[in-house]
């Protein structure tokens, strides 16, 4: 079976790794974002990055029937998400990218600190309850703003 680069990750740094274990910290290029993605949020390069720390964070964190599904979709809901949204203030991540997959939704927070790269924050499986608090800003369904 080929590995995404993901799954690579996750079977080198975090599988059978300890709660709150400590690991090493790598970073690799998860995908390039879409030119409609990247204009809908107004983000400062199109290179979205994940590290071991994250993923660790996730596997910690998530059922692993959900980080399963997580490690191996991420590039989906982050290349092609239906939604992005105005993280709220507290939250760790900037702008949130939401895809359906499976009849369920996937949010991933992503960083934005205009430098040249754009890291995740986060991922996780979400509901339209849970998004009624986030302030929609682009719709893959519309092409564009959402207001």
């Amino acid at each position: 079976m080929k590995f995404n680069p993901l799954q690579n990750l996750h079977e080198k740094y975090i599988k059978g790794t300890e709660k709150e274990a400590i690991v090493v910290n790598k970073k690799i290029l998860l995908c390039h974002l879409s030119y409609a993605v990247r204009r809908g949020a107004n983000l400062s390069s199109n290179n979205i990055y994940i590290n071991t720390k994250v993923l660790k964070h996730i596997y910690d964190q998530k059922p692993a029937e959900q980080y399963d599904f997580i490690i191996q979709n991420l590039h989906k809901i982050v290349r092609y998400p239906d939604n992005i949204y105005k993280n709220r203030n507290g939250k760790r991540g900037d702008f949130c990218l939401v895809k359906e997959l499976k009849n369920k939704k996937y949010l991933c927070s992503i960083e934005d600190k205009n430098t040249r790269e754009i890291n995740i924050a986060t991922a996780f499986r979400t509901d339209n309850k849970y998004l009624k608090k986030y302030e929609l800003l682009w719709s893959w369904r519309n092409g564009g703003s959402s207001s």
